[in-house]
């Protein structure tokens, strides 16, 4: 006569019921789904779906104030390649490829300072108080900036105070770039500390005792272990500063229309084109597109010392 064992397999005794894997297998499923709903539904409502609206308005020519000319076609695009749009846009770049170099050029002795010489209580004060600024509104800043770049601003009377002319600062070239820099700087700084903290210094030491000079040092093991942050501090700030619109419409004046100028005038200004202004707005996100591929691309992987 056979008896059951304590220590007799659970499997015997229980049998796996029918459909358990499957069962399995659809929760696994329909969890995530739960999770990503409300996150799927807003992108689908405030991104997928205007995203969508604005393609479709860019493919309707002549779409002026509620008149439609024409069937769908690229017409719209076609008219970008017009020389005064592209200046416009060659703008828009230029301020953007100057913001993001002067960023650099002044973020990275900042981050490099907190990061690698500053004592270590103190680093996250200074980089509280470097952000400080991001806390007001950026039309506050804009606003700031014209009673410092004004005839009778502080510049003008620092420099009448010392002996030297003043000028004109506000809707030009200069005061855009000022701004821009002031206004995105954090970000930079912010980015290359992240990187900059996780260097490794035993390579500079070991740099040091091969002969290195401090600018060797410097190019030859501080850059390549920092080139994702590089990297992503110069497309982040790209990113944001070449749709900025308050800064050079505050700043620089009509003489510094950029793209996002240009596409609010479509819109709100005297023109009313919906449809050009639409196809300016697809290429514009389909170049921030392509810097967001770049910086998930680039921006996150390992470095290297290759």
């Amino acid at each position: 006569m056979s008896t059951t064992t304590p220590n007799s397999s659970p499997s015997l005794s229980h049998p796996p019921k029918p459909g358990g894997n499957w069962q399995r297998k659809l929760s696994g499923f329909i969890q995530p789904l739960v999770l990503l709903l409300p996150s799927g539904v807003w992108l689908l409502l405030l991104l997928v779906f205007p995203t969508l609206l604005i393609l479709e308005l860019s493919l309707v020519p002549g779409y002026r104030l509620g008149q439609v000319a024409g069937d769908y076609g690229l017409g719209n695009y076609l008219d970008i390649l017009q020389s005064t749009y592209l200046q416009v846009i060659g703008r828009s770049i230029f301020f953007a490829l100057g913001t993001t170099v002067l960023c650099l050029l002044l973020g990275f002795p900042v981050a490099y300072w907190i990061a690698v010489m500053a004592p270590k209580q103190w680093r996250n004060l200074l980089l509280v108080g470097f952000v400080l600024p991001l806390w007001t509104s950026s039309l506050l800043r804009a606003y700031a900036w014209i009673t410092i770049l004004r005839n009778s601003g502080l510049l003008n009377l620092l420099l009448r105070s010392i002996g030297l002319p003043g000028q004109s600062w506000l809707n030009d070239t200069p005061a855009v770039f000022i701004g821009m820099t002031y206004g995105f700087l954090p970000y930079m700084v912010l980015i290359l500390y992240a990187s900059l903290e996780k260097l490794d210094k035993r390579l500079l030491e070991a740099a040091a005792d091969l002969g290195a000079n401090p600018f060797q040092s410097f190019w030859k093991v501080t850059v390549p272990q920092t080139l994702p942050g590089i990297a992503a501090g110069g497309l982040l700030v790209f990113i944001t500063s070449v749709g900025d619109f308050v800064v050079p419409e505050l700043l620089g004046g009509a003489s510094s229309m950029t793209m996002s100028r240009l596409i609010y005038n479509q819109f709100l200004g005297a023109t009313r084109n919906w449809g050009f202004g639409s196809a300016l707005s697809m290429v514009m996100i389909l170049a921030v597109s392509i810097a967001i591929a770049f910086l998930l691309r680039y921006g996150d992987r390992d470095s290297n010392l290759t």
